[in-house]
């Protein structure tokens, strides 16, 4: 006879409990709602909610009540859920222990450029952990993430793509951020007090742009495609967001950026329309300890929230649309009364 504490075995339909089925309800547990633990798991949600049912068919009972505000424990998901969490969290201990006498230090990658204060953000989440960053092209660090010289990388989305296309080992990846794309503008230029322009209003502005090779080129060239105006002056191509806000600043053109490539001696403008710089972190498929990933994930995502409360206009502006940032949800400072 079980005890009535004790995890079944098996249950209705004869599923045996595993870490996998343990770390699925307590990912949901910590994330408050079943669409944030998809979100976390990297699932669709529907194939969550079909999981998390067999699971709670197997344990003989709802380990959650669901309400449009999330999910709480149930009788039987308070007995249950602590020592279904503390079995992730023994297994994760075990595979961080297993790893850390072969797996060297922690090498993350990033593009464009890498603040310190990122650096000393992921050492604080990884105190034990030897830490290296390193900045890099994207494809570079997809590369290097596939060769195993690099642990992680946050890098954007169609990279990622083009890599999947090739023989290399799969890619672990979680979306960081969906960041969107605006007009960088001198600070004393007409429009750069406006609060939104649409594509159409740009076609008599000067221009940097980007080179073929920089990962941004694509982006930007998808919104560059609803000018339609064939004969828009570029006065430079630039292989950075760097610097073109040099030339933005220097020579009274304009650019297009994300919000976070901007430097503070240029003014920023929304666009409208659906442009998205969708930002992930990779890594290699089995290669990086799940409790690694999941402070690196948080790690991350809690930098970002913060420093872009740093840009002008782009911290209010995630507060006024937080449909758009699903995934900083509980990661963004606090509104501060003005």
């Amino acid at each position: 006879m079980r005890r009535s504490g004790d995890l079944p075995s098996g249950g209705y339909g004869d599923l045996d409990i595993e870490l996998r089925h343990a770390r699925i309800v307590a990912t949901i547990d910590s994330a408050g709602s079943i669409s944030k633990g998809a979100s976390e798991l990297n699932l669709p949600q529907p194939s969550l909610t079909a999981q998390l049912r067999r699971i709670e068919r197997a344990v003989g009972g709802d380990l959650f009540i669901r309400s449009r505000a999330g999910v709480t424990r149930t009788a039987l998901g308070e007995r249950l859920i602590p020592m279904l969490s503390d079995l992730v969290k023994r297994a994760d201990e075990v595979m961080a222990a297993a790893a850390a006498p072969t797996s060297g230090p922690l090498r993350f990658g990033n593009m464009e450029w890498t603040p310190p204060t990122l650096r000393g953000a992921l050492q604080s989440a990884l105190p034990a952990v030897e830490l290296q960053t390193v900045t890099m092209d994207p494809a570079t660090a997809v590369e290097g993430v596939q060769s195993g010289t690099l642990t992680a990388a946050l890098v954007p989305s169609i990279t990622v793509a083009e890599a999947a296309e090739g023989p290399e080992p799969a890619l672990g990846k979680m979306l960081i951020v969906r960041e969107p794309v605006w007009l960088a503008l001198p600070l004393q230029h007409p429009l750069a007090g406006r609060h939104i322009l649409e594509p159409g209003e740009l076609a008599t502005l000067g221009w940097v742009r980007y080179s073929q090779d920089h990962w941004f080129h694509a982006i930007e060239r998808q919104l560059f495609a609803a000018f339609d105006h064939p004969d828009l002056e570029v006065l430079h191509r630039v292989d950075g967001h760097r610097e073109a806000m040099n030339w933005v600043r220097d020579l009274g053109v304009a650019a297009l950026t994300p919000p976070t490539g901007a430097t503070t001696d240029v003014r920023l403008v929304p666009l409208t329309g659906p442009e998205r710089v969708e930002m992930l972190l990779v890594w290699r498929s089995g290669a990086v300890p799940r409790e690694t990933l999941r402070k690196l994930v948080d790690t991350v995502r809690q930098y970002y929230g913060e420093y872009a409360r740093t840009v002008p206009g782009y911290w209010h502006w995630i507060v006024e649309h937080p449909r758009d940032f699903l995934e900083l949800n509980g990661f963004t400072p606090p509104v501060v009364p003005s």
